[in-house]
């Protein structure tokens, strides 16, 4: 009985850790590419930069 509640304890605190960090690779993602993108020859505001990397992330 107890070790069942253990399991269960376990499964909502990785679902809890899962929820919360889901996003983090595509936010490093998009700030790579806002970094990226000051480094071309027609360097955008960093508003344009960021509305172009993320529909770019988004659409792969």
């Amino acid at each position: 009985m107890i070790k069942n509640i253990i399991i269960i304890v376990f499964i909502i605190i990785g679902l809890f850790v899962i929820y919360n960090f889901r996003d983090h690779n595509q936010k490093r993602a998009i700030d790579a590419c806002i970094a990226g993108s000051q480094k071309l020859d027609q360097p955008m505001t960093i508003e344009e930069a960021k509305k172009f990397c993320e529909d770019q992330i988004k659409n792969k």
